[in-house]
């Protein structure tokens, strides 16, 4: 069943995202691939100064992610992968949802918005970096049309991931 995708929008993070990013990513079951536990209110206020600078420097960043209200549900965008393992260098699309919204298509509408803002600055190809058993987000790599280039083991967590590409 095909639906509509949601209207959704995306901004560069402002100081005041640093809050809602913290409470919404404060639920155990939205950062359960992502480290389990909840991170400081200080992370994110240098996540989104970090994210700023990223999209003034490169043209992109990990944008907020605002619902049809213009209400902060979450982030999507790109970075650069800087660890030293995994595709080390290579930009990475990303995203975070508030559990509240999940399953509505958010996440594929921004993603999808993210890919065309990426191809407008003129990147050739992205990568995914997805814990293999988060089977959402594995869901939208394939609605995107991403597809598995690599297979490996966290090297702190020691879980396995995938990797996703996609050439723009």
């Amino acid at each position: 069943m095909n639906r509509p995708l949601p209207v959704v929008r995306l901004r560069v993070p402002t100081d005041e995202d640093a809050v809602a990013w913290h409470r919404i990513f404060a639920d155990p079951d939205v950062m359960e691939f992502h480290g389990g536990s909840p991170a400081e209110l200080s992370v994110y206020e240098e996540l989104t100064a970090r994210q700023r600078r990223h999209d003034a420097e490169r043209g992109f960043c990990l944008w907020t992610m605002l619902d049809e209200t213009g209400r902060v549900i979450g982030f999507t965008g790109a970075q650069p992968w800087e660890r030293d393992w995994g595709p080390t260098g290579e930009i990475e699309i990303g995203w975070r949802l508030g559990r509240e919204h999940w399953g509505r298509g958010y996440v594929t509408a921004a993603a999808h918005m993210t890919l065309e803002r990426l191809r407008a600055t003129g990147l050739t190809s992205v990568v995914a970096m997805v814990d293999s058993r988060n089977k959402r987000s594995i869901a939208v790599t394939e609605r995107l049309g991403m597809r598995l280039a690599q297979t490996f083991m966290t090297p702190v967590s020691q879980r396995q991931g995938h990797c996703y590409r996609l050439e723009l």
